[in-house]
């Protein structure tokens, strides 16, 4: 049996957003960019996203 298949239209990707920025006076936003950066020096850019989401995240909460 032969299976028909057919393509479907292109993927239309948007820039990523910007890095979100460390808030001022808080400790969470702060060790959550440091380890952001320890991440970008370490090449693991999967777990500098799942960072900058998780600072967005915090932030969105009302930090500091």
């Amino acid at each position: 049996m032969i299976t028909k298949t057919t393509e479907t239209g292109p993927v239309h990707l948007g820039l990523p957003d910007p890095e979100p920025v460390l808030a001022d006076d808080c400790d969470v936003c702060a060790v959550l960019a440091r380890n952001r950066e320890t991440a970008r020096r370490d090449g693991d850019l999967s777990k500098v996203t799942d960072l900058n989401i998780e600072m967005r995240t915090h932030q969105g909460s009302g930090c500091a």
